[in-house]
């Protein structure tokens, strides 16, 4: 089955989707970029048609094909789904399947619901979070100690189709307040949305000091980001920021735990079922306080490229892989081979020892395993996900919030002539070319404690992009402006 995915996120309003759900992979790159620059029709065709060949496809018709559609609240999504429509019908034996308006996690979940054999419509995709969210609720542990304002949650909906969304999904959650605010009433992610709050760390439009004490949230326009905030009592419009990698650590504390149960009094030589690799995944943007921490639980923690194609990839590796950007895109995945064992050590589990803490363990996995989206990171899954962990733990946002301190850190941009003169290794950690800069880094970095500093390229500009950390903000600031200058001695145009 072919599948896609359009929301009008990306540079060509266009998102496609590999047959699991998720984005698609690495080896159809090079063609998608090519057909969404061919300069005119002619090239167009040739490109699909020397494709076809390379790939093997056949233009008969012999394999119906159907294309999953979905747009989101903006008035341009009616204009780019005929179009999309009008090149589908043109392809012979190829349907298109208008989704409705929906968010892009929730498409991606049709797509890999469609190609697992299972019902693809957003009932369906309410209905089975919403289940396994009742069904984690009430596996919480007993006498766990809650404030007044514990179930109380307020999301900002970044003026996109998550908020929409979200306010209709709220009335099918119990034990869950939430308020829904910026839900399409302003202009889509200005001045509100999980990039705005996580990079300006301040709060968005809507939210102000009466909201000091509560635990808030934000989406990102098309709901496939989620960051955690709360306002500071008395600090205008400043925020205490809950990011990906908080939530990153949240998820891997809450399984390991739940993994930890399961495995108590056994060995692998005596119950290979009850094992699971559990593995994390980050970019080097990750702050260095987070990957400390993961460690220090004894985690295995992978650094990728950044982007994540490449972090998903590497999380599929693992049994269970958590994968989370800081700007709170990320998701969790079950190996189908684990889901099995899980499943059987589950039911074997219910007929021995019904209601033991291995058996609740078994179901909280299963649980979360059909709560986060496994296609894609996915802000109303991981929500939810977040909401029934902190009530499992019985944590306000600010005792999740104290599990580490994140070191400070700056970012800058460095305008250059040539961006793919720097070549970066090691999850682009270490810059091999241009000669020599990766020594004169280094010997920045060593002036400060805990210093920590990469240069990478843009991907979309001529800058090179500087990331640096250290144990103030005066050294971080300090560290990020030396390297900076070093690229521009090397090959920029001035810092941008």
């Amino acid at each position: 089955m072919i599948t896609a995915s359009h929301n009008q996120v990306s540079d060509n309003g266009v998102k496609v989707a590999d047959p699991s759900g998720g984005m698609l992979t690495q080896d159809w790159e090079p063609f998608a970029d090519a057909i969404a620059n061919a300069p005119d029709p002619h090239s167009l065709l040739q490109l699909i048609i020397e494709f076809a060949k390379k790939e093997d496809i056949g233009f008969e018709g012999r394999q119906p094909a159907e294309v999953l559609l979905g747009r989101d609240t903006r008035p341009s999504g009616e204009a780019l789904l005929d179009a999309a429509k009008q090149g589908i019908t043109s392809i012979v034996g190829a349907i298109g399947t208008d989704m409705g308006v929906v968010t892009t996690p929730q498409l991606h979940w049709m797509v890999r619901a469609r190609n697992r054999g299972m019902e693809a419509s957003e009932s369906s995709y309410f209905h089975q979070l919403s289940s396994s969210f009742r069904c984690l609720m009430d596996l919480k542990p007993e006498g766990i100690r809650k404030n007044g304002d514990d179930n109380a949650l307020v999301v900002d909906g970044a003026d996109g189709v998550g908020g929409e969304k979200l306010e209709h999904f709220r009335k099918m959650l119990t034990g869950l307040c939430i308020e829904v605010r910026n839900r399409g009433d302003g202009m889509l992610n200005e001045g509100v949305g999980a990039d705005y709050v996580q990079k300006e760390k301040v709060a968005p439009r809507g939210f102000g000091p009466a909201d000091a004490g509560l635990r808030c949230a934000s989406l990102d326009g098309d709901a496939d980001r989620l960051v955690y905030f709360s306002v500071i009592l008395n600090e205008s419009n400043k925020i205490e920021l809950v990011d990906g990698d908080k939530i990153l650590s949240l998820f891997a504390l809450f399984i390991k735990e739940q993994l930890s149960i399961l495995n108590d009094g056994e060995s692998k030589k005596d119950n290979d079922s009850y094992q699971a690799h559990l593995g994390v995944v980050q970019t080097a943007y990750a702050n260095g306080a987070s990957t400390d921490y993961l460690k220090e639980m004894g985690l295995e923690v992978v650094l990728t490229p950044t982007g994540v194609k490449y972090l998903h990839e590497k999380a599929a590796e693992f049994d269970i892989g958590i994968y989370f950007e800081a700007n709170g895109h990320g998701t969790i995945l079950f190996s189908e081979a684990y889901l099995c064992r899980l499943e059987s050590t589950h039911k074997t589990l219910l007929s021995t020892s019904e209601c033991s803490a291995k058996q609740k363990a078994a179901s909280r996995l299963l649980a979360v395993s059909q709560l986060i989206n496994q296609a894609v990171g996915d802000a109303l899954s991981g929500l939810l996900l977040v909401e029934v962990i902190l009530q499992y733990m019985g944590w306000s946002i600010c005792r999740w919030n104290e599990l580490y301190h994140d070191l400070p850190s700056r970012q800058l941009k460095v305008k250059v002539g040539d961006r793919t003169a720097v070549v970066t290794a090691n999850a682009e950690t270490v810059a091999v070319q241009p000669v020599g800069i990766q020594e004169a880094i280094n010997a920045e970095i060593a002036k400060y404690p805990r210093g920590r500093c990469f240069i990478r390229p843009s991907g979309t500009e001529d800058v090179v992009r500087v990331y640096a950390e250290a144990t103030t903000q005066d050294a971080a600031d300090a560290l990020a402006s030396s390297v900076a200058r070093l690229v521009d001695q090397y090959l920029g145009s001035g810092t941008a």
